[in-house]
């Protein structure tokens, strides 16, 4: 569960501590006091994409703060320590927004990404809101939504099915590679003959080109090169050159060597050098033995260059590229070389595949089918317990046959579509084009209940679940969210007293001036205050004793009705 939320310089919020509880959560306010804050607070620190605009005027940074509690054996605890950050069920979610666009986000202390927030926060909230209606009014995503329900058997098969596409893809490559006719085949096996020779022919070796550049140079630079060499021999060879120098210097200190031992080293120093000298002069004299212009040479360089560098332009960038080209095209040759018993054996691949695709798709089909009719029937009884009395669901499955096999996907060939009825004698039709904002909310809220179960959820988040509804079905709705706030924490926005009456605790949102400045302020009411809020919320005021009795009246079946849940 969501046990605190804290909120600082989010819009008109200066600063909002708001302590939940385990079961059922309502926010309550007038239009426009702020209550929309709060719920982008909470998607914000869920992972949601984050905006400047929520900044607080003033104010150069933004911070939301989340603790949950949960089980020990949740899978956003079994994701945590995936992650190797620890916690005892206990996970604290912090997300700071600065107005220079940096993002700091912390799980349990440990800096997170929001791609990783996000796989955590998938097991921890689910937020509806108004825009979820239309999400599943477009029929693509009513077939996520029946996957959902049906879980890890379904996604099992859904795996295996994206290997098998993958294996058909591959072998329409390379049926691909033996397109065309005798003549078009044939130009094409000239030009792959011609490029595995041209490389094969040059056979260019690691480190190569590096190694030819480098004695190019040398090549390039050579009467440069002589005349160094030549001027160091000379200065340290020739005629009172630096040897004779030392050797001279050595002579000298040895007669004193044995008087001191600072003289003795410097002479063994001194002989030590004179070896170094002589040893460099060596080195000088073998390499200027070395040192000649050999054209026939040049020309070679520079034509084993040209011919790496040929092959670098057009088959790759470095040896390794141009040996994974070199491959590729051996292969294309030995295909289109043997095109006739390759074409065959490619075709039969194919076939078999496509065999096994479409019998995936058609357990799919099955599984959706079964799973869906026991779906469509939980589904119609909570509707009926939200006053729905006549509400008819169904799930309708689009045929196919092997012909549509090409059209096949990761999902499988299924095309479904939702259809509803809420009234007895009116057929079913797609749920876009029949069901009123207050039908959809509570086709929403059954198919939520149904979710509860299947995706270990701990909070949910209700934006107005409310909407459309009034009289009778709102004390209805208000009794289905208490029951399942039995199980599953539930914060709900509302503008309804049967559903205010029915919280376990009860926020009040509005608005406020201080020192010219328009502040959103947030308050958890007593007993007294809670049943001034619904007072306000059945359109009364201090001292309508009408009001105050239907609230009291209100929170009382409320109190009955809770204490009798199972």
């Amino acid at each position: 569960m969501l046990s605190r939320l804290t909120i600082k310089n989010v819009a008109l919020i200066e600063r909002a501590e708001l302590d939940f509880c385990e079961g059922l959560n309502v926010l309550s306010g007038e239009t426009g006091a702020g209550k929309s804050v709060i719920l982008d607070s909470v998607n914000f620190v869920l992972g949601a994409k984050a905006d400047r605009s929520m900044i607080r005027y003033g104010e150069t940074e933004c911070l939301v703060k989340a603790e949950f509690v949960v089980p020990d054996s949740s899978k956003a605890v079994q994701t945590l320590r995936e992650m190797d950050i620890d916690t005892d069920g206990e996970i604290i979610i912090s997300r700071k927004f600065s107005e220079t666009g940096k993002n700091a986000i912390k799980i349990n202390g440990n800096a997170v990404t929001a791609a990783m927030l996000r796989k955590v926060t998938d097991f921890l909230v689910d937020v509806h809101g108004q825009s979820e209606h239309f999400f599943l009014l477009k029929e693509s995503n009513q077939l996520k939504t029946l996957d959902n329900v049906i879980g890890g058997e379904l996604t099992a098969k859904k795996e295996e099915l994206a290997i098998l596409l993958k294996e058909k893809k591959e072998i329409q490559e390379r049926i691909a590679l033996l397109g065309g006719n005798e003549q078009e085949r044939g130009r094409r096996l000239d030009i792959l003959q011609f490029q595995i020779e041209e490389i094969e022919t040059v056979d260019m070796q690691e480190g190569e080109e590096e190694e030819l550049v480098s004695k190019r140079n040398k090549i390039n630079n050579l009467e440069k090169i002589i005349t160094a060499v030549r001027e160091a021999t000379e200065a340290l060879s020739g005629e009172r050159g630096a040897a004779d120098g030392i050797r001279y210097a050595s002579r000298a200190i040895v007669g004193i060597s044995r008087l001191d031992n600072a003289y003795a080293e410097i002479c063994d120093r001194l002989e030590t050098l004179a070896g170094d000298a002589e040893d460099i002069v060596a080195s000088l004299s073998d390499l200027a033995d070395e040192l000649y212009f050999d054209e026939n040479e040049a020309n070679e360089i520079e034509v084993r260059l040209d011919a790496i560098r040929g092959l670098k332009r057009k088959y790759g960038a470095d040896k390794r590229e141009i040996d994974g080209y070199l491959e590729k095209i051996r292969a294309e040759y030995e295909l289109l070389s043997d095109c006739e018993g390759q074409y065959a054996s490619l075709t039969s691949a194919k076939e078999k595949t496509e065999k096994k695709i479409y019998k995936l798709c058609r357990e799919l089909t099955e599984l959706r089918k079964t799973q869906g009719k026991a779906f469509c029937g939980r589904v119609t009884e909570e509707l009926k317990t939200l006053n729905i009395a006549s509400a008819q669901f169904d799930i309708q499955f689009k045929d196919y046959t092997f012909d549509d096999i090409d059209s096949a996907n990761t999902n499988g060939l299924d095309d479904i579509c939702f259809l509803f009825s809420a009234n007895a004698g009116e057929p079913m039709k797609s749920l876009g084009k029949i069901i009123s904002g207050g039908e959809m909310s509570r086709f929403m809220l059954a198919v939520k209940t149904q979710l509860s179960d299947i995706n270990e959820i701990s909070t949910y988040i209700f934006d107005e679940i409310d909407a459309g509804i009034s009289g009778k079905t709102a004390k209805v709705v208000g009794e289905k969210l208490a029951r399942i706030a039995k199980n599953t924490q539930i914060i709900a926005v509302s503008h309804l007293a049967q559903i205010a009456s029915m919280s376990d605790r009860e926020f009040l949102i509005e608005k406020q001036e201080e020192s010219g400045k328009t502040l959103t302020k947030v308050y958890a009411l007593s007993e007294e205050e809670k049943t001034k809020e619904i007072v306000r919320l059945l359109g009364g005021n201090d001292g309508d004793e009408y009001a105050l009795k239907h609230a009291e009246e209100l929170l009382k079946q409320a109190k009955e009705y809770k204490n009798n849940i199972n």
